[in-house]
């Protein structure tokens, strides 16, 4: 196998692999990473060949001499060719630490894509890179919903049913809207209030991102009358997983639970487009659980998943 580093003329076999591949995801094109403003991160980014054929990707950043998959997104890690075997993944990830030892980095650090978002599930990548010496830096549960039941209210909780129905009685409307501007009032408020945390991206860049990915970025908004009172921004990451990147609603409007007619209404609309999961994200932080958070998307039928990231010492 050879390693390089990617350039742009490598850009149009990078797309298409992550598009074709058995787990790339939105987070994995270049599109979706070289939205963050230049200087931001030092890219480095690397290809994976074998016999001149792309196998892999590594998606990266360098951060004094450590490696990051990818420190600006979701997941990152080893984007993988469908249908490779695990001899083949395990020679993926020994000739990657070879190059990277050669060029004398200490650390590597990377997220891998939870197992939902392959299209043909194994978890080869998990055992090859345990065997040539990572360790868990930390595993996260994400909460996911799958897609596959015909009426969504059947499967959720007694008191998930009883406040979305509530949410219909009281006149609450689900649709799409492009008013990205007064959502982040509401989820910035929210935030700010309930954690004292700042959302991940400013309002310039999830309307940046908008833009670039117009059809896989969509604003699900809960509408009293005339007046939004919540929402959720969903990232279509890939063929099989849709994700729910913010989900907020105005705290005086609680009563009227758009939340749950929020899920509702996305999970039917994913399932309708042939999607397979919804993820909702991660209920704990650094392995602590929210105890509260993680019930309550378990009330709409949410089972937890592992994401995990990695860590090795180079030196």
């Amino acid at each position: 196998m050879e390693i390089h580093k990617f350039t742009e003329r490598d850009r149009k076999q990078w797309e298409e692999f992550v598009f074709n591949a058995n787990n790339g995801t939105m987070f994995h094109s270049l599109k979706f990473l070289d939205y963050h403003p230049q200087g931001r991160f030092k890219n480095q980014h690397l290809i994976i060949k074998e016999k001149g054929n792309i196998v892999s990707l590594f998606p990266a950043v360098d951060e004094k001499k450590t490696i990051i998959s990818h420190k600006g997104a979701s997941y990152g890690g080893f984007v993988l060719k469908n249908g490779i075997g695990i001899h083949e993944t395990y020679l993926i990830v020994e000739h990657l630490l070879a190059y990277l030892k050669a060029h004398k980095y200490k650390k590597v650090l990377l997220t891998q894509t939870p197992l939902i978002y392959y299209k043909h599930p194994d978890q080869y990548i998990d055992f090859a890179l345990l065997k040539n010496g990572f360790h868990y830096r930390k595993r996260e549960i994400t909460a996911v919903i799958p897609l596959d039941v015909a009426e969504p209210l059947l499967s959720f909780h007694a008191d998930a049913r009883r406040s979305t129905k509530k949410a219909i009685r009281e006149g609450v409307r689900i649709k799409i809207s492009d008013d990205f501007k007064n959502f982040y009032k509401i989820l910035k408020h929210n935030l700010g209030m309930r954690h004292n945390v700042s959302p991940t991206h400013s309002l310039y860049e999830l309307l940046k991102l908008k833009k670039l990915f117009p059809e896989d970025i969509m604003l699900f908004a809960a509408y009293l009358k005339e007046k939004m009172i919540g929402g959720i921004v969903i990232f279509i990451a890939n063929t099989e997983v849709i994700l729910a990147f913010y989900i907020s609603h105005d705290q005086t409007f609680q009563i009227y639970r758009p939340v749950n007619l929020l899920f509702y209404e996305v999970i039917k609309w994913g399932r309708y487009k042939g999607f397979k999961y919804l993820d909702l994200g991660t209920f704990t932080l650094n392995m602590e659980p929210n105890w509260g958070l993680g019930r309550f998307k378990e009330n709409h039928n949410a089972r937890g998943f592992l994401r995990d990231s990695f860590e090795i010492n180079l030196t």
